[in-house]
Parts: structure tokens; sequence; C-alpha cells
């Protein structure tokens, strides 16, 4: 039996540590294949500290040499296509092609205060984002296009330089619903859920397939992504502490204990209860994961990283 060739990852997200370009340079080292963050323009009300993703991914591609960077994932709705698309392509020449361009469309309880912020209705942020996909895709490989639609209306717009991928980054789509589904399978080049259990991740990449194959669309080369929160430690019950504190009990249920939670939605425990929990996901059909690690500091990161990458990755490659 052949051996599925799987990629990792890693994010940057720990609060109040801000050095990405640290981050990226000991990604590289630790022989990740890519780094990932997300972003908020305003999340909550007072909002905790952010950044947005594009500038935090070209700092970290500056820092390295190899390393994939992806916006993991950009709010493609709080943008306009013509603005975004330029982004994207800057982002891609600086790092010399090495961008993978996740999106999403924030599905976050009380994530109407940054639509607001910028004047765009959280209502129409899903055909909103269609729409874009479809317009940044001509921007990418037309000139001198023109487009009235829906939400946006351009007309004789060039955009130079052509990024470096061609025909242009790869789409990475984020999200949980059916309708996010619908639109990796149709528009994006990849799929990058979130807090799914390992069920539901197979579920949805079944669904995908049979959404392109019904549209006739061959995902040869498609991402089977995975933005996988995961807490590793030699001791089991701190890894767990962790996923319990930073995902159960954000997510807590009156059916449902934050330790059921977080044991079925995080990769938790020693490296070997880990490997035992990435090979579920392989098994399920993910091939790309990036690893949010629950970390309180830099120093828990970088330790949990170096774990990870010493102890779990080996094992599938």
């Amino acid at each position: 039996m052949t051996t599925p060739r799987v990629t990792f990852g890693c994010s940057f997200g720990v609060e109040g540590y801000w050095d990405v370009a640290e981050f990226a340079r000991r990604a590289e080292a630790l022989g990740y294949d890519r780094v990932t963050t997300g972003e908020h323009l305003m999340d909550g009300n007072p909002p905790r500290p952010t950044l947005l993703g594009i500038p935090v991914m070209a700092a970290a591609a500056g820092a390295t040499k190899s390393l994939q960077v992806m916006t993991g994932i950009v709010i493609a709705p709080l943008y306009h296509p013509v603005l975004l698309a330029k982004l994207v392509t800057s982002l891609d020449v600086v790092s010399g092609g090495r961008l993978d361009f996740g999106i999403g469309i924030s599905g976050q309880r009380g994530t109407q205060v940054e639509f607001d912020a910028v004047g765009v209705s959280v209502r129409t942020r899903g055909r909103r984002t269609n729409e874009m996909l479809e317009v940044m895709k001509r921007l990418w490989t037309e000139e001198h296009v023109s487009h009235h639609g829906d939400f946006f209306d351009l007309e004789d717009v060039t955009l130079l330089p052509r990024p470096v991928h061609q025909p242009h980054p790869p789409i990475w789509v984020s999200g949980r619903s059916d309708a996010a589904m619908r639109r990796a399978a149709l528009l994006g080049d990849g799929w990058y859920p979130y807090l799914f259990t390992v069920r539901r991740l197979r579920q949805s990449n079944e669904t995908i397939k049979e959404i392109a194959a019904e549209a006739g669309r061959d995902l040869a080369g498609f991402h089977w992504g995975l933005n996988q929160p995961t807490s590793i430690s030699e001791n089991r019950e701190e890894a767990m502490a962790l996923a319990v504190a930073n995902v159960g009990q954000r997510y807590v249920t009156p059916q449902r204990s934050a330790e059921d939670i977080a044991q079925a939605l995080c990769v938790t425990g020693t490296p070997e209860d880990c490997v035992q929990a990435i090979q579920e996901r392989i098994d399920a059909g993910v091939r790309d994961i990036n690893l949010g690690f629950l970390a309180e500091d830099s120093a828990g990161l970088f330790a949990q990283m170096e774990m990870f990458s010493r102890q779990v990755i080996p094992h599938f490659r």
C-alpha cells in the first residue's frame, strides 16, 4: 500500500506574541511545510488584539527561504475583490510563489461587529464571496476586466504583475456549512475545515467529491486540508487540560462536557496519542494538516512545535 504524501504546517497565534519572523524561522528549521495565520479585523467589542493575515505572512516569507506561507484564513467578504486580488498577488510575488491562499467568511459567534465596521452586510457574506472568487480569478488571468454583478461593478481593470503561481495561488476554502463545501468543490482548490470530528471530516470530504463529480469538475491536485487544534505533552493530563481550557470550555453544551468536546475536536496527548489521532484524520482523507498548538505563551508554543516535529511527523514521512 502506498503511503499518501502528508504535509504539516503550524499556526501563528499565541495571544500577545508578535514575532512572526522568529516563529517562521523556527518552523522552517524544524521541517514544517508551511506556516499560517488567521485574522480578524475586530474580534469582539471590546476586541482582543489581532493582526491581518496577508502582512503577517509577508513577514514570515521574508524571514524564510522555502517555507510555504498560508493565509489561514483571510475573511474575504471584508475586502473589495480588486484590492484583495492585488494583495494576494503581491504576497505571492514577494514570496517567490510560496503562497497558499486560504479564505473564509467568518462563521464565529459575534462576528457581525467587524462587518459593521467596514459597512458590509453579514447576511450577504457567502454570496459576496462567491462573486469575489469569480472576479478575482479573472483579475489574475485577464486584462481589461469588466464585471457588473450583484455586489461589485468593475470597468476595464488590469492588474500587473501576474501571480507567480499560475494561473493563481491555490484557494483553500474554509468553513463548516454545506454552502462552504459547495464553494470549495466548485470554486476552490482545497478544503480547509476547522473543529471537525473525524467522522465529520470524512463526510465533508465525500460531500465535496460528490458535488464536484456532479458538476463534472476534476479534483486532481485538490488540497484536502485541516486546521487542527493540537496539544502535545509527555504528560497526557497536561495536554488534555490545555485542550479543555482552549477549546472544550468555549464550546461546552448542556449535553456534552468540555472534556468530551476537547477529545473529539483536538489532537491531544502524548506523542504516541498524537500519532494515532493524526492517522485517523489521514484515514478520513486529510492530506494537508495545519496544527494550531494550544500553548499559553511562546515558550510553550515552541516546545510543542519541537516535540511534534521530532516525535510525530517522522511517522508520516
